[in-house]
């Protein structure tokens, strides 16, 4: 699905980096890319790929008529002004389009270091797991499984739930114990562990750094880095506040949510979807998910907010599409959503353009006060639209 959309980047700009979790397969649609045209693939967490590039301006020199996908980018940030050299090198040739194709899993230091030496010459496509769009049958036991065991494509198709829960246990470890010292992050794997786990308890709130700094037995600057961390490894989501300039007093903190519910699940030692469905996180989970679901089909140029205000009053998810489009979304599991009337109050006061109840069922259809209720994959396709 999204293989069209990198094929027509790559004619028109002269590099595409894919940013995406490590095992979310960035590197399975970048090899069926390189499928259709000639190309290259180098690794950067390979002692082989590492030594072709001891001199790299004339090794990819050598492959000027290739595609040229690196995988793991950020392992090697002194490419980037070797890359904008040989861009402008193809430009100066008449070549205007692709001929990089970069694979990043680290999306702030990735981002940092490209746009510096890559200003514009470089288009970025986020990449997330699985969506409830890509599943072959949208039944209810389908989303229900693709909600407990997240869209990473090897916890989703494993044979059972045990199974799923222990790779996701494997994946946790291997950010922990090797992914975060090769990017040079000093930091103990021990209390981000503990920090990951709190956060999963804690989906979807705004947070009291203070008290997870007693937690931890840490400072607030630690607890900072340690979310900064999470976020730049594309694990966690922070959604910041609506800023609009209204009269009420608004809650200005962002809220947290483990962005695969896969891995929440996993922190939270669940074993199946009942577990899920009796335990208290069950609304703040599926609140992720849907918002993770949406979020991978809004246009890049979207914005994504939550609104809350000093007494109370709350819009789960608002989608600013553009200038002239305000999308409210309240977030509800069951089959018969309950709307509180404050939502279509709030809703009317910050001027949304249109109102949706996402909840647990197939059929779309209109409430009172210009509300539509959707099923997430409904939602997905308006957004796609």
């Amino acid at each position: 699905m999204i293989t069209p959309t990198i094929l027509e980047l790559l004619q028109r700009v002269p590099a595409v980096a894919l940013l995406g979790p490590r095992q979310v397969g960035k590197t399975t649609l970048a090899l069926h890319i390189g499928e259709a045209m000639p190309s290259l693939y180098l690794d950067l967490e390979s002692p082989e790929d590492i030594f072709k590039l001891q001199d790299p301006l004339a090794y990819l020199s050598l492959h000027s008529d290739k595609l040229v996908i690196i995988d793991e980018m950020q392992r090697m940030p002194d490419l980037f002004p070797v890359l904008r050299g040989l861009i402008d090198k193809n430009r100066r040739n008449g070549k205007m389009g692709g001929h990089f194709l970069l694979l990043g899993s680290a999306s702030m230091d990735l981002m940092r270091q490209s746009s510096e030496s890559l200003a514009g010459r470089i288009h970025y496509q986020p990449m997330s797991g699985l969506n409830v769009l890509e599943l072959p049958d949208r039944q209810l036991k389908d989303i229900q499984r693709l909600w407990f065991r997240g869209g990473f494509p090897e916890s989703y198709l494993a044979a059972t739930d045990a199974i799923s829960m222990e790779w996701l246990e494997m994946l946790i470890r291997t950010y922990l114990e090797r992914d975060l010292p090769q990017l040079g992050f000093r930091v103990s794997g021990l209390r981000l562990r503990r920090l990951w786990t709190m956060l999963a308890h804690l989906q979807g709130e705004s947070l009291n750094y203070s008290k997870l700094a007693g937690n931890l037995e840490v400072d607030g600057k630690t607890i900072t880095h340690y979310l900064d961390i999470l976020a730049d490894l594309l694990l966690v989501r922070r959604l910041q506040p609506w800023h609009a300039n209204l009269k009420k007093r608004l809650v200005k903190s962002p809220r947290y949510y483990i962005r695969d519910s896969g891995i929440l699940h996993r922190l939270l030692g669940l074993a199946d979807t009942e577990a899920l469905l009796s335990h208290p996180v069950m609304g703040k989970s599926w609140e992720g998910f849907v918002i993770e679901n949406l979020l991978s089909c809004a246009p890049l140029t979207s914005e994504a907010y939550y609104y809350r205000s000093a007494q109370g009053e709350e819009i789960d998810l608002l989608l600013k599409l553009n200038e002239h489009e305000l999308w409210a979304v309240e977030i509800k599991h069951g089959l018969s959503p309950k709307i509180n009337p404050v939502f279509h109050k709030t809703a009317e006061e910050i001027n949304v353009t249109r109102k949706f109840v996402v909840y647990g069922g197939k059929e779309s259809f209109p409430i009172e006060h210009n509300t539509q209720v959707i099923s997430l994959a409904g939602l997905m396709r308006e957004l796609q639209s």
